[in-house]
């Protein structure tokens, strides 16, 4: 006698900004059952097109499936769209993909705990057209037994998962040590950019070069990153004093080009600090140290 078919795996999506759209869309792909809620239907109409169903409300969302997948601007924005459907969290697994402070991840999942739901903090690596790749990553953490059931959903999203362990905030903190050097890496492209585009140089022409002093900042990261941990701030190698007199020269290129300086003299303001500490002949990784000071 043939077997029964199996029930196609399930989930929610709560939140279809860009990155709420590609997860749900990822599920879809590989034939989930997805149930959808956000506060602007519309953003769900090519989705329940594909075959998504959009519930009437975020606690009918949350009933629909023990396995909940949240993608919302921070943690507020989940208690202002969960606090009335609160009672549908008992039984469900709650994936907060959404970014905020470790501090109020794990503030999140003790409110989602006490209410009788599971709780996962993430922290998602690629921008939403990396969504659903075999070489994107997600940090997680929380309870591991429920990072391991739900696993396989999870690697729908990104096809590498990274788990940090038991405590709520970990996956948070991970996720901004890693903004902290995006984002300040992309506005110091665009700061190239600027300062080229007022010598009449395109963004185009610079690309490569950009791309090529990006690719390079893997030497320099594994370089530095032992004699940091060893304490070793030697000035075999770099100083910090080059590193200011180099950035006074960016300031000065910018201003002459009368482009914004703000980027670069914050930059600048780093290394004087540290010379004006007394460690100009030390490696301009002595930075580490006064940053760690409040």
């Amino acid at each position: 006698m043939p077997s029964s078919p199996q029930p196609a795996p399930s989930v929610t999506v709560i939140g279809l900004g860009p990155m709420g759209q590609a997860m749900a869309a990822a599920y879809l792909d590989r034939g989930y059952d997805v149930t959808l809620w956000n506060r602007t239907r519309s953003r769900a109409d090519a989705l329940v097109e594909r075959g998504a169903v959009f519930a009437d409300s975020a606690e009918k969302a949350l009933l629909a499936n023990e396995l909940v997948i949240l993608s919302l601007t921070d943690f507020d924005a989940m208690y202002a769209i969960l606090e009335p459907a609160k009672a549908a969290l008992a039984g469900r697994t709650v994936v907060n993909l959404s970014s905020d402070t470790p501090e109020k991840a794990r503030a999140g999942a003790r409110w989602v705990t006490e209410l009788g739901g599971t709780h996962l903090t993430g922290g998602v690596l690629v921008p939403p057209p990396l969504i659903g790749t075999a070489d994107a990553s997600t940090f997680y953490s929380g309870p591991r037994e429920a990072y391991d059931k739900h696993r396989p959903a999870l690697e729908v999203i990104t096809g590498k998962s990274d788990y940090r362990g038991e405590d709520q905030g970990l996956a948070a903190l991970m996720y901004q040590l890693n903004m902290v050097i995006f984002w300040p890496s992309m506005i110091a492209y665009w700061q190239a950019v600027a300062m080229a585009a007022a010598h009449g140089i395109t963004a185009a022409e610079i690309a490569p070069y950009a791309t090529e002093n990006f690719a390079g900042m893997g030497h320099f990261i594994d370089f530095y990153a032992p004699r940091i941990d060893a304490g070793n701030h030697a000035g075999d190698v770099d100083r910090a004093s080059m590193g200011l007199a180099s950035m006074e020269h960016v300031v000065h290129t910018a201003a002459d080009a009368g482009v914004d300086t703000a980027f670069p003299d914050a930059v600048h303001d780093v290394f004087r600090r540290v010379v004006e500490a007394g460690h100009g002949a030390d490696s301009f990784s002595r930075a580490v140290e006064l940053m760690a000071k409040k």
